[in-house]
């Protein structure tokens, strides 16, 4: 018996085991706190990238500025309705013809009342949801791209990026649509429109292939294996600086960019709200420096809507009187 034991091999220490084990938690733990700070994960390319130079510092605008002509005016003020599929580009909700002085025709949006009753509420109210830096830098590239392709000014089209999801952060964006069922994706695109509905004139079908104009970045979050998709960042956020540019918007934050981002949400008093928030926000970067998580300030708020808003929103009104009274007299 004494010698059988003698025979047993002595079994292998298990130091280097428990050192290997502890060595790749402690590795773990580390490469978890990465991911977790936004280190590891967030910018796949792995560069920090810097958002686009800003073209020029807009001043704040003035109530004299709503002498420029090319206002839009509203469907419900007179504006022609289109028959058919519309052979223009639309903007991102639903469409509706719009004519601005001076002849241009553009397809503009016609929320549901409930739908502009809800956004009021969302605009009126911002959620102070904090944006992390590692998560913008994804997109700087594609502001860039779309600002070079389009020429349509990056901040321009990154206030209404913030404006439709927070910049990509609002829940439920990536997949199915909005509580309208009819918008979906980081710019909240509109798949149902057109005629017939959900058809090929449909908003988001008249710009979807927009991203084939410029070099898509090498990597970026939410890059989809199909394009196009409202669902991809870089398809959308192409797709809107198109819309933008072919309703009006350029590189200078004016009367036209307020104009076409009117016409991104639609003609009615919360469009005006819209696009007054959009644009103030817009230039209150090209004056301080892009801020993700900054607030717009009041008075500037204010200055854009005294310059562009207020004029529209008093188009509208009237428009409602009219429309009020015409009803009346009619009943009698």
């Amino acid at each position: 018996m004494e010698e059988f034991e003698a025979n047993v091999p002595e079994p292998g220490s298990e130091r280097g085991a428990w050192v290997l084990a502890l060595a790749l938690g402690a590795l773990g733990i580390v490469v978890l706190g990465l991911v977790l700070s936004g280190v590891v994960g967030g910018t796949p390319s792995g560069t920090n990238a810097a958002p686009p130079p800003v073209i020029a510092v807009t001043p704040t605008p003035t109530p004299a500025s709503a002498t420029e002509a090319g206002y839009v005016v509203s469907k419900a003020h007179g504006g022609p309705q289109a028959g058919g599929n519309p052979s223009g580009i639309g903007a991102a909700r639903a469409g509706a013809w719009g004519r601005r002085r001076g002849g241009a025709r553009t397809i503009v949006g016609d929320p549901t009342p409930a739908q502009a009753h809800r956004d009021l509420a969302v605009y009126q109210g911002q959620t102070a949801t904090h944006i992390a830096e590692h998560w913008m830098q994804g997109f700087y590239p594609i502001y860039s791209v779309a600002q070079r392709t389009f020429g349509v000014n990056w901040l321009l089209l990154a206030s209404i990026h913030k404006q439709e999801s927070a910049f990509s952060t609002a829940s439920g964006i990536y997949h199915g649509l909005n509580f309208a069922n009819c918008c979906g994706g980081p710019m909240q695109f509109n798949v149902k429109n057109g005629d017939p509905p959900g058809g090929s004139a449909s908003t988001w079908a008249l710009v979807s292939n927009s991203y084939r104009y410029g070099a898509r970045p090498a990597s970026y979050d939410h890059m989809t294996a199909r394009h196009p998709s409202i669902y991809d960042d870089f398809d959308a956020i192409m797709a809107a600086a198109h819309l933008l540019s072919a309703d009006g918007a350029g590189y200078s934050l004016d009367l036209s960019a307020w104009n076409a981002a009117y016409d991104y949400y639609g003609h009615d008093a919360t469009g005006v709200t819209y696009a007054d928030q959009v644009l103030a926000r817009a230039i209150g970067w090209s004056q301080h420096g892009f801020c993700i998580n900054c607030g717009i300030p009041t008075a500037l708020v204010e200055a854009v809507n005294a310059a562009y808003g207020a004029p529209v929103a008093a188009s509208l009104e009237t428009a409602v009187a009219v429309s009020s009274k015409h009803a009346k007299r009619h009943r009698h």
